[in-house]
């Protein structure tokens, strides 16, 4: 099978939340906890999130801020006036710039041998209409034939129409393009609805054995994944 585009997933696979940041947020209004610790925490709270119930319930923006208070669940901390204060003070900046803004080491290098195969790549991602402005800030723009910001379009994963619309800005064909995201009811769940060849699930802490898909810890893994669904040269 011949894959000749990938769709990535934003958050929580090419960029995440700026956990020093988070860290600073909390410790002003009163709340010592680690960037290492809340970092830590991440995967398990996002796989808390990721359920039919919630994602069926809730938009992204809700979601979004549930996560936080997850994340403070799973180090302890309980929910109070302090951290309120905290998520307000980062919703602001959110707001502005964008608060997922730390990119792991290994995504440019994935990111570059995914240009050296030939592959068009594509953000599609629920984000809040800063996404354009945060990935030309971390230089990431450069990287992408197009960047679906679901705030821009007026709808959201696991809403098929989203790869649909990212179908057609991008050129690509469904029968030979790829989704990779982090979330199974989000990404997985949307993308077969929209008819795609393929939905990769981004699992760097392992929580989705179970899953009915092919998963990746590491975002250069799908170098390995791609070669094995293309079969012998």
């Amino acid at each position: 099978m011949s894959i000749k585009t990938l769709f990535l997933d934003a958050g929580g696979v090419l960029v995440h939340p700026n956990w020093v940041r988070v860290s600073e947020a909390l410790r002003e209004a009163g709340v010592d906890v680690s960037a290492d610790r809340l970092a830590a925490a991440e995967p398990r709270a996002m796989h808390v999130l990721d359920e039919a119930t919630i994602v069926g319930a809730t938009d992204d923006r809700k979601r979004g801020w549930m996560y936080f208070n997850l994340i403070l669940e799973q180090v302890g901390v309980v929910r109070s006036t302090e951290t309120d204060r905290a998520l307000d003070a980062l919703h602001d900046y959110h707001t502005e710039q964008n608060l997922w803004e730390h990119v792991e080491p290994d995504v440019v290098p994935a990111l570059a041998s995914f240009r050296e195969r030939g592959l068009r790549l594509v953000v599609v991602s629920n984000a809040n209409g800063r996404l354009r402005h945060l990935f030309e800030r971390l230089d990431l723009a450069r990287w992408f034939d197009a960047l679906l910001d679901s705030h821009d379009w007026g709808v959201e994963k696991p809403d098929p129409r989203l790869f649909q619309l990212a179908l057609a800005e991008s050129g690509a064909d469904a029968s030979s393009t790829v989704h990779v995201g982090d979330l199974y009811y989000v990404d997985v769940a949307g993308a077969r609805r929209a008819g795609l060849a393929h939905a990769v699930l981004y699992d760097p802490a392992s929580l989705y054995e179970e899953a009915d898909c092919p998963r990746i810890m590491r975002l250069a893994d799908l170098t390995g994944w791609l070669d094995a669904i293309a079969g012998p040269a």
